[in-house]
C-alpha cells in the first residue's frame, strides 16, 4: 500500500470508525459489572483471560464480595478460592486484596475517578485504569489496547507499531477523544466476530473497502 499521509490516514480512520459505528451499535464492555468496583476487580481479573471465563467467575464472587471492605476482610486462601478458575489466580487475588485496601485506606473504599489515583493502586495499569475511566466514569483519558485493538490497528495499518503503549498514542493522533473509549469496543467486536486472527471474514466484512490487508492478502497480525 503506497505510502499515507497524516491527513488521509485520519480521513480513513473516520471511515472506519463510521462503519464501525453503524455494524456494533451496541458495542460495549463486555465484561460484566455494576458499579466501578466490580469493573476494576472484573478487569484485574480479565488479564490472560477471556471475558467469558471472568463473567463465569464474577456472576458468584460478586454476590459475596460487595464492597472493597468485604475483600480484605477475608484470608487470602479464602479468596484464592473464590477465583481459582482464572489463571494466575493467586497473584490476581494478592492484588486484589492489596487494591482494596488501598481503597479503603486511601479512598474510603471508593473506587478514584483520575488515571494518576487508579495505576497508583496494586495490579492496576494504564489499561486496566482505561477500562474503568472509559466505562464506569465516562472518562476518555486514554485508549484500551488489547490483544484485538493491537492487532485490528495494524492490520488496518493505522499503525505498525507493536507495543500496546505505542499503538495507543498511534490511534489518539487519528481518533477524537470522544471515541477512544467506543474505539475499543468496536475493535474488540469486529475482532471477535469477523476478523480473527487466523481466518478473517474479508468477503463479508463492513469495512474491506477501507482495509490495506484485504486488498494486498498480508493478513497482518
Amino acid at each position: 500500500m503506497p505510502r499515507e499521509s497524516n491527513k488521509t490516514k485520519v480521513e480513513r480512520a473516520s471511515k472506519i470508525i463510521d462503519g464501525l459505528r453503524a455494524t456494533y451499535p451496541d458495542a460495549h464492555c463486555e465484561l460484566n459489572h455494576r458499579n466501578p468496583l466490580e469493573l476494576l476487580i472484573a478487569t484485574i481479573l480479565s488479564a490472560q483471560c477471556t471475558d467469558k471465563q471472568v463473567n463465569i467467575v464474577t456472576a458468584d464472587l460478586f454476590k459475596k464480595y460487595r464492597s472493597a471492605v468485604d475483600y480484605t476482610a477475608v484470608p487470602l486462601e479464602a479468596l484464592q478460592e473464590d477465583i481459582k478458575r482464572i489463571g494466575l489466580f493467586r497473584n490476581k487475588a494478592k492484588s486484589i486484596q492489596n487494591c482494596c485496601r488501598a481503597l479503603v485506606e486511601l479512598h474510603a473504599g471508593e473506587v478514584p475517578a483520575t488515571m494518576e489515583e487508579l495505576v497508583a493502586l496494586a495490579g492496576v495499569g494504564r489499561k486496566t485504569a482505561n477500562v474503568v475511566l472509559g466505562n464506569a466514569f465516562d472518562v476518555n483519558e486514554g485508549i484500551v489496547v488489547d490483544t484485538h485493538v493491537g492487532r485490528l490497528a495494524r492490520r488496518l495499518g493505522l499503525t505498525v507499531e507493536k507495543t500496546a503503549e505505542k499503538v495507543e498514542v498511534a490511534l489518539q493522533k487519528l481518533v477524537p477523544r470522544d471515541d477512544w473509549t467506543m474505539l475499543s469496543h468496536w475493535l474488540i467486536f469486529h475482532g471477535r466476530r469477523r476478523c480473527s486472527a487466523r481466518k478473517p471474514e474479508c468477503a463479508e466484512c463492513e469495512i474491506a473497502p477501507l482495509c490495506p490487508s484485504e486488498k494486498d492478502g498480508e493478513y497482518r497480525e
